[in-house]
């Protein structure tokens, strides 16, 4: 089959979006095919995504076969080098990878079979979910057994409010459960040490984003410092070029590619197969949505998938139908052919 039409969208969300997203979230590409097949994807970079994809990425793609596996690889690399002078990292890969997910999505459409059958087929056939946000008692209620809790640091008194955070979760999840903290960047090497201190008897998983990710000395310095808990880190960083920098420094325990960001499924495919030459583990970031979850299901990525189910107050947004949903803790993707998703037209403006 051939590609007939690409165009990129920036939904209407119905939520408020705070800090970049307002114009920078996730944006969705469609591609259509003279067999009347349609792949949708999800990507990054928002509005400023919208003309890399209609502009100058829809002429490259106009006209391409997309008959296997080999052939998305092939885009992939083409619009990559296309975009050298401008991409690389950021929005431009951002943008890449909803393309890259259609493209996927289409050829398990017309083939008949879902994203984790290309890719190899299932070796997970259900995953351990873990729900990252404020509303800890509620996702213990929902039947979560593993729980990441966001922490800012603005300074001293910030330490007792992760304390009292974490004993709150450990007494809430139980002996068990997996807890880990999103740092989101704020933290340096003096907190993060002083917080292993403190946090050390609720047994934390990770700390993860620590530092900025440009800081890959800084993170390679604090592994192995931190009693135990894992340096975890990676959502920020993009393509299997960007890791290689990443697995040369030394920086991470645990890799955290988001693959509606690093460039999709052959960007994490690649991500993954150099963790797993090194035994590193590999997480995805938001892994629970569709576009992760068949990459865990399918491949060495650890058995544990991101969901983030807003709060009981306020559930998450959702603009995609039929998008799989924890049940007592444990996710898996459909057998529908592709990702099995579409957007829901409301969205469309």
């Amino acid at each position: 089959m051939k590609i007939t039409n690409v165009r990129a969208i920036y939904p209407t969300y119905r939520q408020p979006l705070a800090g970049w997203r307002p114009h920078l979230w996730q944006i969705v590409v469609k591609i259509e095919t003279d067999r009347g097949v349609t792949g949708w994807g999800y990507g990054g970079g928002g509005e400023a995504a919208l003309p890399i994809v209609n502009g100058h990425w829809a002429g490259l793609l106009a006209g391409r076969a997309i008959n296997g596996v080999a052939d998305i690889q092939r885009i992939w690399d083409d619009l990559y080098q296309a975009s050298l002078p401008y991409g690389r990292k950021g929005i431009a890969i951002m943008a890449l990878s909803g393309v890259d997910l259609a493209l996927w999505d289409l050829l398990g459409k017309a083939e008949g079979v879902p994203v984790y059958t290309l890719l190899g087929g299932k070796q997970k056939e259900r995953i351990r979910a873990y729900a990252t946000g404020n509303d800890t008692d509620w996702y213990a209620e929902l039947g979560y057994t593993a729980h990441k809790f966001p922490h800012r640091w603005q300074g001293p008194a910030d330490t007792e409010r992760a304390v009292a955070m974490a004993e709150h979760a450990r007494n809430r999840f139980g002996p068990q459960a997996l807890l880990m903290v999103d740092c989101y960047m704020s933290w340096d090497g003096a907190v993060a040490r002083e917080m292993a201190r403190r946090l050390a008897p609720y047994q934390l998983y990770w700390f993860e984003d620590l530092l900025t990710p440009d800081d890959l000395a800084g993170q390679a310095t604090l592994r192995g410092q931190l009693n135990g808990v894992l340096v975890a880190g990676g959502e920020h960083e993009f393509t299997h070029y960007g890791y290689a920098e990443i697995l040369r420094s030394g920086a991470l325990d645990l890799w955290q590619p988001d693959i509606t960001w690093c460039g999709g499924i052959t960007a994490g495919l690649r991500i993954v197969e150099m963790a797993q030459a090194q035994q590193i583990p590999v997480v995805p970031h938001r892994g629970g949505e569709v576009w992760g979850l068949h990459l865990i299901a399918a491949t060495s990525c650890a058995d544990l998938a991101e969901i983030l189910p807003g709060s009981h107050n306020a559930p998450a947004e959702q603009i995609w139908r039929d998008e799989p949903v924890p049940i007592d803790g444990f996710i898996a993707p459909s057998d529908a052919p592709g990702f099995g998703v579409a957007l829901d037209p409301a969205y469309l403006g």
